[in-house]
């Protein structure tokens, strides 16, 4: 879907505060940070997919569309694109509540590489 749609894509995956630490002095959260609860988000649906460990190996694309605010509420919502042998790449998308209850508004979207891992950090294959 693209930034003018009105319901995310995919599962509701991670759900957070934007906090004043994670801010800069204007009130606009870093986009560092809204990256990282992205990957976590990607991780989960990525593990999940995978039945196990898995490891970023690669953000193919991220938009930022709007910024964030302290106080809003990011939701990470996240689906699979696609499926290989060892890797799998999971579409993402943020969108936050503003100010915890306010109107809804996508923020970010992209897509995040993963590859399923052994114990001692080989690909190994994820199930069919």
């Amino acid at each position: 879907m693209d930034s003018a749609s009105s319901e995310p894509r995919g599962d509701l995956t991670t759900r957070t505060l934007a906090m004043p630490a994670d801010a800069n002095p204007s009130g606009d959260i870093f986009g560092g940070w809204v990256l990282s609860q992205m990957d976590i988000a990607a991780g989960i649906c990525a593990g999940r997919r995978a039945n196990g460990r898995v490891a970023t190996v690669a953000i193919d694309s991220m938009k930022f569309i709007r910024p964030v605010k302290i106080g809003d509420v990011l939701c990470v919502y996240s689906d699979i694109d696609r499926v290989g042998r060892t890797s799998l790449a999971i579409h993402l998308e943020a969108w936050v509540l503003r100010g915890r209850v306010g109107d809804r508004d996508k923020v970010t979207d992209g897509v995040f590489t993963f590859c399923a891992i052994d114990n001692d950090g080989r690909p190994r294959p994820i199930p069919i």
